[in-house]
């Protein structure tokens, strides 16, 4: 069924409803509840929300993590559709950022330096000789101020302070979910900051439709409204170019299975083990718009990707090797789920030639992506 067929038949069934005593008000329930402590005794929460259709996004405020995404396939049955573990402890213990706010700066940086306004700044090498997703302590280890919102949902804000990470200025960040009654998890980003600096947030959910643990997810087809790429060294990090997918194992224009060109004999296939790339969304970013579509075919779940971002990172799963075991016991082996980081791209601050990421004091920093779910 379609995403304009699927709203269709939530209509009428809304309408039918109507004097039968079922309430049909649109709204998204948010339960708030005890998830556990960090070592250093600060509390964790666990904010659920549930929509009409019995979606169900659960989010806590350690890390501001997608520990649980519930949605339907064409029978109408729920699945949880994001890997991840299965108590705070877990995640404490250490994880491939599993469905967390990514940041100060999402991605790499090469090196692990930048220089902004003629001056040098040094940042933790957390990725061989690299800096990545913001660092040793970044925003997916921190524990974020939430409140719910009054537009059924969560925000979560963060202040990262002067010098965290090796990041200049006094960030103020706000990150809010909401979940909607068109099956849609919305997240907007906004921050603003004291003094110069570089910002790129993202979330880092790893998706598997077919359910999280139910196998790879090389069968899944995926759309990315994406012409280029950027092409990456042998330290992950983009070279300067934006080189055509077309002809290459990364042209994803047209419904592709995944794992249909992933074990090709490619360069850029054999830098990343697999997918691991950052693509330039035709959209150019600034406005909200359509990047990336997938369909699970034995479950009929499809998830349309929309953000006003430039860049969308596509990520397989390829250094997961069945040494974290997840939520339920399951087991996550090479490839067990996706992920599609919207993004600006990697190295900005290092490469003027990109969309900047730059963030100065009297401008705000503002992002939005919606993961949109319906079923085939």
């Amino acid at each position: 069924m379609s995403f304009i067929r699927q709203a269709a038949a939530l209509t009428l069934w809304a309408a039918g409803c109507a004097g039968t005593g079922i309430m049909t008000e649109a709204k998204t329930i948010v339960k708030k509840q005890t998830f556990g402590q960090t070592a250093d005794g600060a509390s964790v929460d666990l904010y659920v929300l549930s929509n009409k259709n019995a979606m169900e996004a659960a989010i806590m405020n350690y890390g501001g993590i997608v520990v649980r995404l519930k949605t339907p396939d064409r029978n109408g049955k729920l699945e949880d559709i994001v890997l991840g573990m299965e108590n705070l402890d877990g995640y404490l213990k250490g994880h491939p950022y599993f469905g967390c706010i990514v940041g100060r700066y999402g991605n790499r940086i090469a090196k692990g330096r930048f220089v902004l306004n003629g001056v040098e700044y040094k940042l933790a090498k957390n990725n061989g000789e690299n800096h990545l997703h913001g660092g040793i302590r970044g925003f997916d280890k921190a524990v974020w101020t939430a409140r719910e919102t009054g537009a059924a949902g969560v925000e979560m804000s963060y202040l990262s302070k002067d010098g965290e990470e090796g990041y200049p200025g006094n960030l103020a960040v706000k990150v809010t979910y909401t979940l909607t009654d068109d099956n849609e998890l919305r997240i907007d980003y906004s921050a603003t900051t004291d003094k110069d600096t570089v910002v790129n947030l993202t979330n880092h959910s790893y998706f598997n439709l077919a359910g999280q643990g139910e196998g790879d997810i090389l069968a899944h087809e995926l759309m990315l409204n994406a012409d280029r790429f950027t092409p990456v060294d042998s330290g992950l990090i983009p070279t300067g170019e934006l080189r055509s997918v077309k002809g290459t194992p990364l042209d994803f224009t047209k419904p592709t299975a995944i794992g249909a060109r992933i074990g090709q004999d490619d360069e850029q296939l054999k830098l990343g083990g697999g997918y691991d790339h950052n693509f330039v969304l035709n959209s150019g970013g600034g406005r909200l718009a359509l990047a990336a579509r997938v369909h699970e075919p034995r479950t009929g779940r499809v998830m349309e990707v929309w953000t006003t971002e430039p860049g969308v990172q596509l990520y397989t799963g390829n250094f997961l090797d069945g040494t974290i075991r997840g939520k339920g016991g399951k087991v996550y082996q090479r490839r067990y789920g996706f992920c599609l980081e919207t993004q600006h791209f990697p190295d900005s601050p290092n490469q003027p030639e990109f969309p900047t990421t730059v963030l100065k004091p009297g401008g705000r920093y503002e992002s939005t992506t919606i993961f949109k779910f319906a079923a085939k």
